[in-house]
């Protein structure tokens, strides 16, 4: 059982103990406050026409992401109808989830040690997928991955969103931020 009150997730404890003061001495900043750092994560699975076609599949994608999470994902609906794609308002299409804290930090943890190097012909992330604010966003293509997913008890194999948002205010700060976290950029 986990000791959850002298819990520190390694990255949290990582950033605090040497990337702070790294970042701090490299961008030449005058106090600790102005160091960059994780704000939040943002989780998303869109089910797309399959959502459409039954709705269980929205419900199936927010438990396969409250697994992966280990937080409650909510169910996103459509904001308006679109007869041409079938799609009535409030209709379940995906589902998505924010980590924040300590489960954030575990997330991108395991994001980065465990299902990244599963991926096949894996070859690094984009360095380019900032948007100008310092915020990272990128996609998985599968969330078998992650090994949460049992293989076995799942019907389909969805994508993932994954936006990693930061405090930083330009991407220069931020793909330093998330190098120090051992991010496999391969640009």
């Amino acid at each position: 059982m986990l000791d959850t009150a002298n819990y520190t997730p390694r990255l949290k404890a990582q950033f605090n103990d040497t990337i702070k003061a790294a970042l701090k001495e490299e961008f030449s900043y005058s106090n600790m406050m102005m160091v960059p750092r994780l704000d939040k994560i943002v989780l998303n699975i869109g089910c797309g026409a399959e959502a459409v076609r039954d709705s269980k599949k929205a419900k199936s994608a927010q438990d396969d992401l409250t697994t992966i999470a280990g937080q409650k994902a909510v169910v996103t609906k459509a904001k308006k109808s679109i007869a041409g794609f079938r799609v009535r308002e409030e209709m379940p299409l995906g589902a998505k989830v924010t980590l924040r804290g300590d489960r954030m930090y575990d997330f991108l943890d395991r994001l980065i040690t465990v299902a990244m190097p599963r991926i096949r012909d894996f070859r690094g992330v984009s360095g380019k997928s900032f948007d100008g604010r310092g915020n990272y966003a990128t996609g998985l293509k599968e969330h078998l991955v992650f090994p949460e997913i049992n293989f076995d008890k799942i019907d389909e194999n969805w994508g993932m969103d994954i936006v990693i948002c930061t405090t930083a205010k330009t991407d220069a700060e931020a793909k330093a931020l998330l190098k120090a976290f051992n991010m496999p950029f391969n640009s």
